[in-house]
């Protein structure tokens, strides 16, 4: 008979939903949950404000895995956070407890759900040739010269995202092969867990948008502008094209720091850029298969969060 596989739970949902709210009220409602990040922004260090990182009472209260990993001048990859998750899921399964993992970057949960594929590593001279190509070409030329080599992966990227089209111009050229092809080829990883996706999704995207400029708002009054000086000072070595600055809000806050954007722009832009990055979300989620959508607006989300995590584990494996 073949042994029943440990339970796994996922709770997604675009930014301003309310995930941490429900993991941490799972928590506190005795289940034998251990909570596990998977937030692209959380895993830096001193980066606490612009990232919502949870404060120091809550993470006594309820201590996440995967936050703090690395400075601000580091970068941390898909393929990075699914061997850190799947050691620390391990690590909790051992002590009989549930992976909880809560956050909103998709891409982490595909990585975890779906694989990687086996994409070449990066060459730093490749990559200094491309940069050097964008500045004297464009950016545009660029795109072009991925669409003759990948149309499928030129035709998904929009023309000004350099870091993509960089990456997918130097796999094409270190494999001699498309990039669409490398992961059209991927093969599937099963999770070695039953698990259960629960994703947040609002009723109502205006409700989610007013949320989102009044939680932008707020981390510039708790001292976002503050933040990013200190990080500026407390690493000499820190620029705007890191990926740590590029998250949502330190690009903005960098600008306005620069002198290139006054506060109400600099506002304007972080919710605009914080709106997108909640599009986004919510349409990897579509793309995705398995998960039950729950609205994050209900005045009772927790409960309702609680009822289907409860229902699902006294369901048990399927047989």
């Amino acid at each position: 008979m073949t042994p029943a596989l440990p339970p796994l739970i996922l709770l997604a949902g675009p930014t301003a939903s309310g995930k941490t709210a429900c993991a941490i009220h799972l928590l506190e409602r005795q289940l034998p949950v251990e909570l596990v990040s998977v937030d692209s922004a959380l895993v830096y260090r001193d980066m606490n404000i612009g990232t919502a990182k949870p404060d120091a009472a809550t993470l006594a209260r309820a201590p996440h895995h995967l936050i703090d990993l690395i400075s601000p001048l580091e970068a941390y990859s898909a393929a990075q956070f699914r061997n850190d998750a799947l050691q620390v899921m391990a690590e909790i399964t051992a002590r009989g407890k549930i992976p909880l993992l809560v956050g909103g970057t998709m891409l982490y949960y595909k990585a975890l759900l779906e694989g990687l594929s086996d994409l070449p590593e990066a060459d730093p001279a490749l990559r200094a040739q491309l940069e050097a190509d964008a500045r004297t070409d464009g950016l545009a030329a660029l795109h072009a010269r991925l669409a003759s080599l990948d149309p499928t992966t030129a035709a998904r990227l929009h023309p000004t995202d350099s870091q993509r089209i960089q990456r997918a111009l130097e796999i094409c050229l270190l494999s001699g092969e498309p990039m669409s092809a490398l992961l059209a080829r991927q093969q599937a990883s099963p999770l070695p867990y039953r698990t259960l996706q629960l994703a947040l999704h609002p009723s109502d995207r205006a409700v989610l948008h007013e949320r989102i400029a009044l939680r932008f708002r707020q981390m510039l009054q708790d001292g976002l502008l503050d933040e990013v000086r200190e990080l500026q000072q407390r690493y000499p070595a820190l620029h705007p094209d890191l990926p740590s600055m590029r998250c949502v809000g330190y690009r903005q806050a960098w600008l306005h720091l620069a002198g290139e954007d006054n506060l109400p722009t600099l506002i304007d832009k972080g919710i605009a850029a914080t709106r997108q990055l909640a599009k986004r979300q919510m349409t990897w989620l579509r793309g995705l298969p398995g998960w039950q959508l729950l609205d994050c607006l209900a005045a009772d989300l927790p409960q309702q969060v609680e009822q289907q995590v409860q229902r699902w584990l006294d369901a048990g494996p399927a047989h």
